[in-house]
């Protein structure tokens, strides 16, 4: 006698949902980023070969590679409201040709005045981008792939270095820093083009998506949502007056400071190291440390996503970092300076991926997006502590050691909010699917 009842519906192993997601969204979002990153990195390597062109101290220098964070604040909470309300797409557009004008007209600066002016506007059109794009990322990726996919658009941090240090080094050895500078400022412009056909704001608006991919994805983040606990009213205030997202922005402040304090100076470090080598080998040895990052960086994210330990995914690199940074200040020789600087850099990359997946988790995705904006605009802040304190330090007592040491102490300030700050909750949420690696958090992580 055979059953007439209600079949079940045959459901497809997760191995065969088609995933063009990652080859479409990810590419496209890295190398935009990666333009913009270019800001940052052509700076740092620009700077030491200057030979007193407007008369920049270290301190100037400093406050140079700083001033860019000071206006980078300012678009992060619109730019995620306006990504998560209106369009990330377009939000993302419109900042792209904002940020490659203002990027080739600081090569025209007379003055350091000037200077610190073309930094200070090129920040703030860079500013809302960051979240605007964990915005479009959220939407196109569940939580047990958000670290991965986090990992792999935020590769394009030390993979702009990796590229872009020595590219920049070479420019600097047929054209002057100026043209250095405005040349750089035109692939954000060219590449918008390619953004606004390439990117969908939703899988449900892609062309090139299968429907069982799109279906696949928004059950997927459908099932995310509903297990996330509540903030409150749900209103954006009570959002960020969460202990989790206090901390969060503390950890970012304290993680950042050391990042970009290491980041700017490390160029000035290896000219050094060289006996003042020419920019195009300092650039070329500048994009090995960023190489080793860019590996770490993947490893520990895909680590982090398959235990589901974001905080010690976030921690444990930042304690090699602080051990590579002072044992590098005691040691003596190129190639083991060169080697701690390696370790140093992989170290301060690593929590990219597992950092930024955390708010996901903590957060339903109406109001995670003014959250990470403000995790991101306060902490982005230790972008203009770090590199001042280590070239204002460096001026007064004449070495870099003491500034690296500075830097170690905010990276132990992070561990320790990450560690102590970040409780796991007594009764966790319910794992996504039966998979452990995908648990969700209430109140810690």
């Amino acid at each position: 006698m055979t059953e007439t009842g209600p079949q079940p519906i045959p459901q497809s192993p997760p191995n065969a949902i088609p995933a063009r997601r990652w080859a479409y969204v990810i590419p496209v979002a890295a190398i935009m980023y990666m333009l913009a990153y270019l800001d940052r990195n052509n700076v740092s390597v620009i700077l030491p070969y200057m030979h007193g062109d407007l008369e920049l101290s270290n301190a100037d220098k400093g406050l140079i590679g700083g001033i860019f964070f000071v206006g980078y604040v300012f678009l992060q909470i619109p730019a995620a409201i306006l990504a998560q309300r209106w369009s990330a797409r377009k939000t993302v557009l419109l900042l792209m040709v904002a940020w490659g004008l203002a990027a080739s007209l600081t090569g025209l600066v007379q003055t350091k005045s000037q200077f610190y002016v073309a930094r200070f506007v090129l920040g703030f059109f860079e500013g809302g981008v960051w979240p605007a794009v964990l915005i479009l990322l959220a939407s196109w990726f569940p939580l047990r792939e958000r670290a991965r996919a986090n990992a792999l658009w935020m590769a394009c941090l030390p993979l702009s270095s990796v590229l872009m240090a020595p590219l920049s080094g070479w420019m600097l050895d047929h054209a002057s820093w100026r043209w250095v500078l405005v040349l750089q400022g035109v692939p954000p412009l060219v590449w918008a083009v390619v953004w606004w056909f390439a990117v969908a704001d939703r899988p449900d608006r892609a062309r090139w998506i299968s429907r069982a991919e799109a279906d696949h994805v928004e059950r997927s983040i459908a099932a995310d949502e509903a297990a996330k606990p509540s903030a409150g009213s749900g209103s954006y205030l009570d959002a960020v007056k969460q202990k989790s997202v206090l901390v969060l922005i503390g950890v970012y402040f304290f993680w950042i400071t050391g990042f970009y304090g290491f980041n700017l100076w490390l160029p000035s470090v290896i000219k050094e190291l060289t006996h003042d080598g020419s920019p195009t080998e300092v650039g070329l040895l500048t994009a090995i440390p960023f190489t080793v990052a860019l590996a770490v960086m993947i490893a520990n994210a895909v680590w982090s996503d398959r235990t589901g330990r974001r905080r010690q995914a976030v921690a444990v690199p930042l304690v090699v970092g602080i051990a590579a940074l002072l044992l590098g200040q005691a040691v003596d020789g190129a190639l083991p300076r060169m080697l701690l600087l390696c370790v140093t850099a992989a170290a301060v990359y690593a929590p990219y991926g597992p950092f930024w997946a955390i708010p996901g988790q903590l957060l339903r995705f109406e109001v995670v997006a003014v959250a990470m904006g403000l995790i991101n605009a306060l902490g982005n802040l230790g972008g203009f502590a770090g590199p001042y304190l280590v070239g204002w330090l460096t001026d007064v007592t004449g070495s870099s050691v003491t500034g690296f040491a500075v830097l170690s102490g905010f990276l132990a300030v992070a561990v320790a909010l990450v560690t102590l700050g970040l409780r796991p909750s007594a009764r966790p949420v319910r794992p996504l699917s039966g998979q452990a690696a995908e648990g969700a958090w209430r109140s810690g992580v």
